[in-house]
Order: C-alpha cells, then structure tokens, then sequence
C-alpha cells in the first residue's frame, strides 16, 4: 500500500508545521515549495496523495494540479487555499479533478481525516484495479474494520442478495454483479470519519449528510476502477427506496436499478438484524416483521416477497 503524500506550499513554514503534524501518523510526508518543482518531484516516485497551496507564484494550485494528471493520473488531489473561494474550488474540481477542498488555516483533526481518507481511497482504487474476487472480498472486510458494528455484513448481504437472485432466476452475469456489488456497497465509508460511524445515538443532521455521502463516494471509487457498470449502480443506489425518499438522487420504483433493489431489501434485514452503536440486534422474527412492514415504502414488494420465502427458509 501506498501511503506517501505530497505538500505543495510556497511558505516553507507552512510545510514544516504539515510534517509535524503528521509526524505521528501512519502517512509518508515529501514536500515541494513549487508547482515545478513538484512536477518533477512526482515523475520520480509514486505518489498517493497531492495537496497543493492554490495561491503559489508562477504556477498556482489549480494549474498545477491539471498538470499533475498528465504525470499522476491515479494520485488523489486535495486543494488549500487561504480564503474560502467558491470559484476557484469549481474551476479546482472541473480542471484538476480534485478529490477535496481544505481552507486556511486548517484545523488539525480536520486536515489528517482528510488526508488519511484520501489515503486510503488511493489504495481502494489501485487494488480494485487488479483484484480478483477473492481479493474484493477481503478488501470489503477491510473496509468494514472502520465500522466494527458492521463486521461480517458485507459478506451476509451477499449470501441472502445472491439466494434470492437464484430464487428469481437470475443469470450467472446478474448473480456475479450482485456478489461483487454487495461486497462493496459500503466502500465509499472509506470515506466516513470513524467517529460519525461508530457514533453511540442517533446522528446530527451534518453527521447524516456525511454518512449520506458514502453511496455516491463507494460508486465513484469503483467507477474510478473501471468496475462494471451493474457494480457501481448497485454501490450507488442501495440505499434508494421504493416510494423515492432515498438517497443519493431520490430514484422512485422501477427508476431503482433491479440489481440495487436486491441489494437494497438484503442490506436492510441484516441491518435490522445485527448490532449497531445505537441498539442491539433485533430478534429474527421482529426483522422480518419491520422489513414486510417496508413493502411499497423502503423495498420493492415483489422482490421483499421472494427474499422472505428464501431467507426465512435458510
């Protein structure tokens, strides 16, 4: 795994207070006092993570970052600047592709969350590149390490998600799409800070928009990847119900791709069923009693039918 990041900062004092900071942490520091310099410095080695300065002379941040794709394609992008500037973190994203958006002067805890998720996104993306299966799973079960409530389900929502596959008479292709795409459906929780995941009660309105942010951070670590579409569709939408109050796009009924709606009733019952920070694990029967309770609102009641069939008899 790749752990090196690179600090692009005009101010050597600013550079020295980032590697302190980072001292203690499991992360590689290198720095560069310019974009040219750091142009060179990432032809040399491979970089995980860039964070660059945006106001630097000559060659500021956002230049500097569109020039680093060319060199750096896979590396993850973060930029700082030291005024909260909406248009230059648009032209950021658009023209550098950049992963996040930081402003000075930073808070501590922030920046190392930040960039330890960035970290770990790079590594995400480049293993998923070359895994087979065996390797997606285990790196799903990584993953689930952040969230220790969550320890197993990855691989429980693709047992039940693949029986009732088999029960409606999906193809091998389907079948291998919902195996992968369950394994993987919380991997954008990569990029949800530890304290929100394992928060011990119900979570603010910011804290719910973070974890919200994981099914569309999962979907763009494997589109990223070049997972098959069906994969990243499931990753994206396993948590959009059928009457169209879920999230990320609010998709209604049929709108809901099929394989996600699979997924979807899978993810809910083991949810229900195991341990959370905020309650122990319901008793089977009172699971499948919120979950029939579901039909029409949460679930696609067709697919919850033959899932209760299927599940009830294993």
């Amino acid at each position: 795994m790749n752990r090196t990041v690179l600090f692009v900062d005009d101010e050597p004092n600013v550079l020295n207070a980032v590697k302190r900071l980072f001292q203690d942490e499991d992360i590689s520091v290198v720095t560069a006092e310019s974009g040219e310099a750091a142009l060179e410095l990432i032809k040399t080695r491979e970089i995980g993570v860039i964070v660059s300065d945006n106001m630097m002379p000559h060659m500021n941040g956002i230049e500097f970052l569109e020039r680093s794709k060319s060199t750096a394609p896979e590396s993850v992008r973060i930029l700082m600047t030291g005024y909260a500037d909406m248009q230059a973190a648009i032209e950021a994203i658009n023209r550098g592709e950049v992963y996040r958006f930081l402003t000075k002067p930073w808070r501590d805890r922030d920046l190392v969350d930040t960039v330890s998720a960035a970290v770990d996104r790079y590594n995400v993306v480049t293993a998923l590149k070359t895994a087979d299966e065996a390797t997606l799973l285990s790196l799903a079960q990584t993953i689930e390490l952040k969230d220790p409530y969550t320890r197993g389900h990855c691989d429980r929502v693709a047992h039940y998600a693949l029986s009732t596959a088999e029960r409606l008479g999906l193809t091998g292709e389907d079948k291998k799409h919902i195996r992968q795409g369950s394994w993987l459906h919380d991997c954008g929780k990569i990029g949800v800070p530890e304290a929100i995941l394992n928060f011990n009660g119900p979570l603010s309105a910011e804290q719910m928009d973070v974890m919200k942010n994981h099914s569309r951070w999962g979907a763009e670590v494997a589109r990223l990847a070049k997972l098959p579409d069906p994969v990243v569709s499931i990753i994206l939408n396993h948590h959009e119900k059928y009457d169209g109050s879920g999230y990320p796009q609010g998709l209604k009924g049929g709108d809901i791709p099929y394989l996600a709606r699979i997924v979807a009733v899978a993810d809910f019952y083991d949810a229900l069923a195991s341990d959370r920070p905020y309650r122990k694990a319901m008793a089977r029967e009172k699971a499948f009693e919120i979950l029939i309770g579901s039909r029409s609102t949460c679930v696609d009641p067709d697919i919850l039918d033959v899932f209760v069939e299927c599940v009830r008899g294993m």
